[in-house]
Formats: structure tokens, C-alpha cells, sequence
């Protein structure tokens, strides 16, 4: 709606995980790192954690991404599946050709035939599991068990876990102590700082083809990091508001008010004086509706 007002090629602060506007922050790079590292030198499993909002299922696209020829993934995005159908999506990821309804015995055997053929081939078999924390803990006993099958040299099958805070709650169980003591690499992804803010921004207004100066004024910058605290899914929500009621006003740049106004119309944003910045937002909504209205009338 407002690509055109800005010069902007695509939206800039869309929240599906697209890797090209992936921000190499300090976090997000040690992370990656931390994964390539670990999946080289062959670790059986790997954990990546972090609050909503954080970057987790970028990060493990980017990972993806990044992955040399050697490798073989498999993306399972929703865990929260019992063992033999985790089983089966894996089966479904590395394209084997099984019957669904094979009991757990049998679909651990053809994945383990299957893991030992792409060994032969000098091929590395990683999978990635997104939202982790939501796997139940028979599923997660026998991703333990599949991930057990190794040759003298190295293990056939590694797994990297992406998932909220929680994952690290359920890995406490005693029941799962088994497959804590096998996470052999681990790193937590924290909100952007200040600082990284304001790079983030500019990256993703540049990589979406933003061609003037500063669209976001230091207030704007200042009160954008205040109601997001850092957690990029929130302030690329906010930035796309606050675009939103810049172009309703038929202005050019984002000021503080405007990310104030976006921040008291987000539930998850960190709100101060909402009162107040509640009625400035029925204020610039109705400068927006009237300009919508004039636009239809033309």
C-alpha cells in the first residue's frame, strides 16, 4: 500500500522468516556460527533457543541456506507429532520410499538403512526441528534412540533443536536426561541492543530498496527500541504500522508519535502512557481514513 509513496521494490518489514533480509547482528552471527561449527565437526545434537519474536526459524533457514553440497536436510517445521509420525516425516524429508503405517521398529530400520546409504555416499544427514519445545517426550526418546546410530568414525544422523525457553524447562525432566547429556553445542539468542536497532532498520529499508535518507527520525529510533525491546518480529510490526500512518498523513518521515501510536495499537509491544498516545492514535487514524476516502473518491 505504501511502497510507492516510500520508493520502497517490497515491503520492508514483512514478518514471514525471508532469508534475504536476514541481519548478520552479533547474536544472529555467533549462532550461525555456532551451528555451522558443530554440524562440521560432526556433534550428534545441537540447541538453539530463544524468545518469541527473536529470529529462531530465520536463523534456521539461514542455516539451511548455508549448508555445502555433503549435506542432506530435512526441515520438520511442526513437532508436535507422536514418535511414529515424526518417523514418517523424516522418512518423507529424506524421500524414502516407506509404508506410514510400519510400526516404530520397522520405520527406525529403514531410516537407519537409508542413514548408512548416504554415509557410503560421503553424504552428512542433519535435521533441523523448529518450535522443539512443543515435541512430547516420547517423541523426543526416540529422536534420541535414531540419533544413537553412528559408524566408528561419526554420527549418521545430527539434530539441531530450535525452541522457546521452555525446551530448556523440559530438557530438566528426568526423564530426558538421557538427551540433555548429548547436546553437545547450545546457544541462547537474545534481543537486539540499542546500537544494532538502528542497523537492523537501515538493512532492511536498503535490501527492500528504500533510495532517500533517514526515514526514521533518532526519536522515532529511540521510542522504536523502547516499545519492542529489541525483539525484531515486534519491531518490524511496529515499523510497518508507523509506514502506514506516515503515508495516511501524506508525509515522509517516521517520527516518535507515530511509533507511539503503532506501540498502543500492539498487544505485545512495551506500552508507557497508553493513555495518553490512544488518543493521538484516533487522532492520526482519522487523518488516514479520510485520505483513504479521498483516494476512493478519485
Amino acid at each position: 500500500m505504501y511502497r510507492k509513496h516510500f520508493g520502497l521494490r517490497e515491503a520492508p518489514f514483512s514478518i514471514t522468516p525471508d532469508t534475504a533480509f536476514s541481519f548478520a547482528s552479533g547474536v544472529f552471527q555467533e549462532a550461525l556460527n555456532t551451528l555451522l561449527i558443530a554440524v562440521k565437526n560432526g556433534e550428534g545434537f545441537i540447541k538453539i533457543t530463544g524468545e518469541v519474536g527473536t529470529g529462531k526459524t530465520l536463523l534456521c533457514r539461514k542455516f539451511l541456506a548455508s549448508l555445502g553440497d555433503r549435506y542432506v536436510s530435512a526441515y520438520i517445521p511442526n513437532p508436535y507429532l507422536e514418535p511414529n509420525t515424526l518417523l514418517a516425516a523424516l522418512a518423507d524429508e529424506l524421500k524414502l520410499k516407506v509404508r506410514h503405517d510400519l510400526d516404530q521398529h520397522l520405520m527406525l530400520k529403514a531410516l537407519t538403512l537409508a542413514l548408512l546409504e548416504y554415509a557410503r555416499a560421503g553424504k552428512q544427514v542433519v535435521v533441523t526441528l523448529d518450535e522443539a519445545q512443543a515435541m512430547p517426550i516420547e517423541t523426543l526418546e526416540a529422536l534420541r534412540l535414531l540419533s544413537n546410530l553412528e559408524t566408528e568414525k561419526r554420527k549418521l544422523l545430527q539434530v539441531i533443536l530450535f525452541g522457546q525457553p521452555e525446551l530448556d524447562d523440559k530438557l530438566n525432566l528426568p526423564s530426558l536426561r538421557q538427551l540433555k547429556q548429548r547436546i553437545a553445542f547450545h546457544y541462547a539468542l537474545a534481543p537486539l541492543t540499542r546500537t544494532e536497532l538502528d542497523y537492523y532498520v537501515s538493512h532492511r529499508l536498503t535490501v527492500a530498496g528504500y533510495p532517500g535518507g533517514a526515514l526514521f527520525t533518532q526519536g522515532a529510533l529511540n521510542a522504536l527500541y523502547q516499545a519492542s525491546g529489541g525483539t525484531p518480529r515486534i519491531i518490524n510490526i511496529l515499523c510497518h504500522k508507523a509506514l502506514l500512518l506516515v503515508f495516511g498523513e501524506g508525509k515522509q518521515q517516521v517520527e516518535e508519535k507515530h511509533i507511539r501510536v503503532a506501540a498502543s495499537d500492539t498487544p505485545a509491544a512495551i506500552i508507557k502512557n497508553k493513555k495518553q498516545w490512544w488518543w493521538i492514535a484516533l487522532g492520526l487514524l482519522s487523518i488516514g481514513l479520510g485520505l483513504s476516502g479521498w483516494m476512493v473518491m478519485r
